[in-house]
């Protein structure tokens, strides 16, 4: 195993600090970066690029609070067990999932089943009939239970209801 130099360690350590920091905020300016990890705009223009290059940086995106601006929009996480293939394990499967536009994202693992896959449709007819019709009939696939998101709470470590006004009632023995 390769050991970083002390230089190549320095340079890890900013590429994750920078990474950290626009994941938290997307919208931070390279100036705003620079001024808080102390290092010239040059050096972090450079680093952004090079995440970028490197596919570390996969995307740039905003947390949308969506209930608060009517889009309708149904999601589910559907558990999927499957039958690894010879050579290739969950890979082959988890990748031909992953071609559906309805499919948000994909995961291997632990437990009872094998992949979980979060989908996305206008209704929940059109995501069962997603997993009836695309999802199930592929090779290898021996079962699914689709669970519907029917509130979110708190996404990527962010509140959807910041004064949560707690409505139940108090019991006292």
């Amino acid at each position: 195993m390769k050991t970083l130099s002390k230089k190549g360690g320095n340079n890890l350590n900013k590429s994750i600090k920078i990474a950290e920091l626009l994941q938290e905020n997307g919208r931070l300016t390279e100036h705003q970066i620079a001024s808080i990890l102390g290092i010239s705009e040059e050096e972090v223009k450079s680093t952004i690029k090079e995440l970028e290059n490197k596919k570390v940086i996969l995307k740039y995106s905003a947390l949308i609070d969506w209930e608060k601006i009517n889009r309708e929009v149904v999601t589910a996480l559907i558990d999927v067990k499957v039958t690894p293939q010879q050579e290739l394990g969950f890979n082959a499967i988890a990748h031909k999932i992953c071609q559906f536009e309805e499919v948000k994202s994909v995961s291997l693992i632990s437990g009872t089943y094998d992949l979980s896959v979060e989908v996305e449709g206008k209704t929940m007819k059109e995501i069962a009939l997603f997993v009836a019709e695309k999802l199930a009939p592929i090779d290898g696939v021996l079962s699914t239970t689709t669970h519907f998101i029917l509130k979110r709470y708190k996404e990527d470590g962010v509140l959807y209801e910041e004064n949560q006004d707690d409505k139940r009632l108090v019991i006292v023995p």
